[in-house]
């Protein structure tokens, strides 16, 4: 686990406050996309997700309960930490401190590195985990999912200058084109292989620890392609016009959702807050100022 001041522990007593306004080839993998802009964040909206969940009249009281959430701090506008602040902030932390007010719980957010995330909450370590998390039937054997809160695509990250490749056959043909990867999550196996060649050692890919890592790789010129969700990507272009652009067409979509230790009771009452913020239309809010209204680094 890596925890440092600005990325929590943090508690979060929501009782008497408002709410804030402000991630089939593989299967074990982390997927990270949204489509630009706002035509990805329609569909959070799915109305056939949730349904039959309790109202927001209906809602489970949690009797104030302390619940340990872990989070990345790595995947903007998701959940990172504000360039300028230092605080950590994103659309999961705004979701999980309004989910908090409506059940009655006491949030407190942890930090984890990615790969120890879902072992981490599997055994119990913590109550919930929240990054992006694709919702997959063979992680369903080691977690329980919540109902999704959100809906991604797969979209190709370059510099804006770039002019070699627009779709992922031509980065292909493109024998020195290298691809920068986080270890064990979808964009690396998307790269493997729906980019390339199906070899997971092929030497085009370059491995880094973060998702940001591999952005800022991008940006120095060491990688001349990331693979990303449009919500991420569209951040990075977003604050960054003039040094990176995503090319190409979405590549599948798959939903995220929050992850449980198996047979936590705490599933149910997520998912009836989760329906009660799509039903009132907090979800959209949500929507509109982390994809819409929000620049990165302003």
């Amino acid at each position: 686990m890596n925890k440092n001041a600005s990325e929590r522990p943090r508690s979060v007593n929501v009782l008497s406050s408002s709410a804030s306004s402000s991630r089939q080839w593989r299967s074990d993998h982390r997927q990270r996309s949204v489509k630009p802009v706002f035509a990805a964040v329609v569909s959070l909206l799915f109305g056939a997700l949730l349904p039959g969940l309790a109202s927001a009249a209906e809602l489970p009281d949690l009797n104030g309960r302390e619940v340990v959430v872990v989070t990345e701090n790595a995947y903007p506008p998701l959940q990172f930490v504000d360039p300028k602040s230092g605080e950590a902030i994103g659309w999961e932390y705004d979701a999980m401190e309004e989910l908090a007010r409506r059940l009655n719980f006491t949030l407190v957010i942890e930090n984890s590195s990615w790969d120890a995330m879902i072992p981490a909450v599997s055994e119990a370590q913590y109550d919930i985990g929240m990054t992006g998390i694709t919702i997959r039937d063979d992680r369903r054997e080691k977690v329980d999912f919540s109902e999704p809160y959100m809906r991604s695509e797969m979209f190709m990250l370059v510099r804006a200058d770039e002019d070699r490749f627009e779709n992922a056959e031509q980065f292909a043909a493109l024998e020195d084109g290298l691809i920068g990867a986080q270890a064990g999550t979808t964009p690396f196996y998307t790269a493997v292989y729906e980019v390339l060649d199906g070899d997971e050692q092929n030497p085009r890919i370059k491995l880094f620890e973060t998702f940001g890592a591999s952005v800022q790789a991008l940006r120095s010129n060491d990688v001349d392609l990331v693979l990303t969700d449009g919500t991420a990507g569209n951040g990075y272009v977003s604050a960054n016009p003039d040094t990176f652009k995503l090319v190409g067409e979405a590549m599948g979509s798959e939903d995220f959702g929050f992850i449980f230790p198996k047979g936590s009771e705490l599933v149910e009452p997520i998912n009836a807050g989760i329906a009660s913020m799509k039903e009132d239309g907090t979800l959209e809010k949500l929507n509109v100022t982390w994809f819409l209204e929000y620049k990165l680094g302003e």
